[in-house]
């Protein structure tokens, strides 16, 4: 059984883990919003003293900080899905193979209103 199946599982048995996850998502997202606002003046200082090495470490965090925001994001809405679905989905844009941004914009927005109305 794959980790993701058994989060899944779990997720859905425990609504308010679930519900948990959600919360810390959102947390994550305003509290890395407002550590930027507040504190961009000192870390652009502090980026420039050693930039070769301070550089790489605040874009790791950053992207660190978007993959747990994502992670959050996923465990908490996995208590939404159907028992059959995979756990691995990905949207028409990057199957069709479409090269138009614009293309690839309205295939991502038709598939967020899909998956939306899926979990009403």
């Amino acid at each position: 059984m794959s980790v993701c199946k058994s989060l899944k599982g779990y997720s859905r048995k425990h609504e308010r883990i679930a519900d948990l996850f959600s919360l810390l998502a959102v947390a994550l997202l305003f509290g890395t919003l407002y550590l930027v606002v507040s504190n961009h003046s000192e870390v652009i200082s502090w980026m420039k003293a050693d930039a070769v090495i301070h550089v790489p470490v605040v874009v790791g965090v950053l992207i660190l900080d978007l993959f747990l925001i994502y992670l959050f994001l996923n465990i908490g809405a996995a208590r939404f899905e159907e028992e059959e679905a995979g756990c691995f989905h990905t949207f028409k844009g990057r199957r069709s193979g479409s090269g138009s941004v614009g293309n690839l914009f309205t295939s991502w927005l038709h598939h967020m209103e899909q998956v939306g109305r899926k979990h009403r």
